[in-house]
């Protein structure tokens, strides 16, 4: 299996359109030791570092096939910046913008894009994550959706896939288990969520060869929260922004609960001081991975 990182950026990117805060700027002319830091783990930030909305792209060595996570709205730069092929299918977590919206790239080149979702119907919109592509993207003939249940594994690329249900209020939204069954290896995808995330789902996210785990902000941002933060640690550290997204402090103890080979923070978001933007285990767009 091959992990390649299109996307690992929250809802507006780093560096932020109109942005001049340090984090940006740093992320628009590194300096030369986060450049070699970066360079380190495979990636060119000699044009700057980058984390567009996010989507993750998996090749499975053994069929030739690839599959998309989430189909952001940077499609076509993240596609063309990465020279890979386009996917054979695509899985999509939940609906908000920054997780679908790249699904208009379809038209005019796919001739077929089987894309798979989640069939439980959601009590604040009134239709699932499968429906709710069904419905939006109706225009798109080459586009076919294909509802899932979660918990239950299907076959999708030459992997097997499970939809994992993760806490992300007030709509459903899904982490993802991704096995290729000839070699075992295991991606696991936390999706977007807070620290609260079922005791069953964490049980099919553990393990991993790779964990890409949420965290979008720093605990200390919660003071700034309007809910504040939740799901404290021993030390009254939250690990969970408002209600739906982990904490940078919540993601590193939910990888340390679900123990990976490996693990990467994604969703991470530009008001993280530049000091601590770019540690090591957050990601940056362009990392791959051999499982």
């Amino acid at each position: 299996m091959e992990v390649t990182l299109l996307g690992t950026g929250d809802t507006t990117g780093t560096p932020t359109v109109g942005c001049d805060c340090d984090t940006c700027e740093r992320a628009r002319d590194p300096d030369d030791r986060l450049r070699d830091a970066l360079a380190a783990r495979g990636v060119d930030a000699s044009d700057g570092v980058e984390r567009s909305r996010f989507s993750v792209y998996v090749e499975n060595e053994a069929t030739g096939e690839t599959l998309l996570v989430d189909v952001g709205p940077d499609f076509r730069h993240q596609f063309l910046r990465e020279r890979v092929a386009l996917p054979d299918a695509a899985v999509v977590t939940h609906v908000h913008f920054d997780h679908l919206d790249g699904l208009g790239n379809a038209y005019r080149l796919f001739d077929d894009l089987p894309v798979y979702a989640a069939d439980e119907t959601d009590p604040v919109t009134g239709e699932s994550v499968a429906g709710g592509i069904r419905s939006r993207y109706d225009y798109l003939d080459t586009v076919s959706v294909h509802p899932q249940t979660p918990y239950e594994p299907f076959e999708v690329a030459g992997f097997e896939v499970t939809l994992v249900p993760v806490a992300h209020p007030p709509l459903l939204c899904y982490g993802l288990r991704i096995e290729e069954p000839g070699t075992g290896a295991v991606l696991a995808i936390s999706g977007d969520t807070c620290y609260d995330v079922p005791d069953r789902s964490r049980e099919l996210l553990s393990g991993a060869d790779l964990a890409l785990v949420e965290g979008l902000i720093h605990a200390e941002a919660c003071d700034h929260h309007p809910k504040g933060g939740a799901h404290h640690d021993e030390n009254g550290v939250p690990r969970t922004f408002g209600t739906k997204h982990m904490t940078l402090e919540g993601a590193r103890d939910f990888a340390a609960g679900i123990a990976p080979d490996d693990y990467r923070i994604v969703h991470t978001a530009h008001f993280v001081p530049a000091e601590r933007a770019f540690a090591d285990d957050i990601a940056v767009d362009g990392e791959r991975f051999s499982l």
